[in-house]
């Protein structure tokens, strides 16, 4: 018998996480994070709130980028780990129909629209992505895909392809052939499409980096340019779905019928990674269309039962506990809330989104002072504003945010659906004092931003160097 003990090991190392990381995982991310003060270590989680080996509690406003939806370590989700693995059921084994992977595939598809009847199983967003793009080229013949600027769908090599942050591509090599439409363009949706060399065209409607909103009709009329020329229509709902805008998809919200959907995030209830796609029965079968075709597109992991029992006790709580009213009811405080502080902060621009997607943004101030302050931070790099903003409230007020991307000066926030009004007054009385703290150019903010360009600074001349 084997004395390994994970608790212990636990107890003894737990703190040593940075150094770890910095020896054998990625170093670059950990000087990142002691830079923005991010390093700490977090022991414990419940709900909404994350506890620091301290003991000291933190607001959890991102929810694993939006994992977390029901809350962390929901104790439903945990017993039905614990049950599945009591039952010592057979797991991936390859040859046989696994019995949790047809009751989870049974259960989303009753969830979704009619037309959407046939689910492919895997491990992530970014492979429910590939899976998309794959059955897409299959379905139509047709080699190119097209995707909106601004959309984020993903890190491996086809979700990079159809990615709308070039800055992720780079030292990449090539992608796979695609065109980029610019947000808000139908003349360019119409031009690119009506050369009918599209397979499908990848759309998050409401765009995760920025939490950018369309325009009335623009999605409608995407679908209608995708239907005239045999495109088909990809819904991303790997962040937006499963209430996190308040209902079970995000297009449900403009009534789209999209040919193929993708999930993750808080389908996995927390604990164990799932993901799929969902398309019609008929686009799956042009994969699957021969006998000796049935593995052609497969995944080891991708119907194990610890995944497919979370999946299935996630959407009951989703349903049960009424998340996705919830989500709704709750985000629009936190929007009506936050829009209030403008009359009082010049640098806050608006609150944007939907249910508990929610995206902060902030535009240079009029006044003398702040606008020299802010035109100084933006010379060295146009995101270090908004880092400005998510430094303090996890340094001072012990809430966690993130930035919007590596540019622009945008916050988004991605709260747990069961955010109590309590911690929503928090949050917004703890970024009412942050925001309050940038009206004085000599205070301690500004001069975090001085420290911030230095490092900006130090990070673009090792690139030249």
């Amino acid at each position: 018998m084997s004395d390994f003990n994970i608790k212990q090991i636990v107890a003894q190392r737990l703190g040593e996480n940075y150094e770890l990381h910095e020896k054998h995982i990625n170093s670059t991310l950990v000087k990142v994070f002691r830079t923005i003060k991010f390093d700490r270590v977090y022991a414990r989680a419940k709900g909404s709130y994350l506890w620091d080996k301290e003991g000291n509690r933190y607001l959890d406003m991102l929810s694993g980028f939006g994992v977390f939806g029901a809350g962390r370590n929901h104790p439903l989700v945990a017993q039905v780990i614990r049950d599945v693995l009591d039952l010592d059921l057979p797991n991936m084994v390859q040859m046989d129909c696994a019995f949790l992977a047809g009751l989870f595939a049974e259960a989303l598809l009753k969830r979704c629209p009619e037309h959407l009847n046939a689910v492919f199983f895997c491990n992530s967003g970014t492979e429910a992505v590939e899976a998309a793009l794959k059955f897409a080229r299959a379905a139509t013949g047709r080699n190119k895909v097209a995707y909106l600027d601004h959309g984020w769908h993903g890190l491996t090599l086809g979700a990079l392809s159809i990615m709308g942050n070039d800055e992720f591509r780079e030292g990449f090599g090539d992608m796979l052939p695609g065109e980029c439409i610019p947000h808000g363009c139908l003349e360019s949706a119409e031009e690119t499409l009506s050369k009918r060399d599209i397979a499908c065209l990848a759309v998050e409607c409401i765009q995760g980096k920025g939490v950018r909103m369309p325009v009335d009709g623009y999605l409608e009329s995407l679908q209608a340019i995708c239907r005239k020329y045999g495109t088909l229509l990809f819904c991303d709902e790997v962040q937006a779905g499963l209430g996190r805008t308040g209902k079970m998809f995000s297009f449900q919200h403009w009534n789209l019928e999209p040919d193929i959907i993708t999930v993750s995030k808080a389908l996995s209830g927390g604990y164990v990674p799932v993901g799929a796609m969902i398309t019609r029965r008929a686009i799956y079968q042009k994969v699957f269309n021969r006998m000796d075709r049935c593995w052609v597109h497969s995944t080891t992991f991708g119907r194990n039962n610890l995944a497919m029992a979370c999946g299935l006790v996630a959407l009951e709580i989703l349903e049960k506990e009424n998340l996705f009213e919830r989500s709704a009811v709750q985000g629009q405080k936190i929007m009506d809330a936050v829009h209030a502080l403008k009359a009082k902060h010049e640098v806050l621009k608006e609150v944007r989104g939907r249910g508990c997607m929610i995206g902060i943004e902030f535009h240079e101030p009029k006044s003398l002072g702040l606008k020299l302050a802010w035109k100084a931070v933006h010379a060295a790099h146009d995101g270090l504003f908004a880092q400005m903003i998510v430094m303090p409230l996890l340094d001072k007020h012990h809430v966690l945010t993130q930035v919007s991307g590596n540019h622009g000066d945008i916050i988004r926030i991605l709260p747990p659906f069961i955010i109590s009004d309590e911690d929503i007054a928090y949050f917004v009385n703890a970024l009412d004092n942050v925001l309050a703290d940038t009206h004085n150019v000599t205070g301690p903010m500004w001069e975090l931003g001085k420290n911030l360009v230095k490092a900006a600074m130090a990070n673009k001349s090792g690139k030249t160097q």
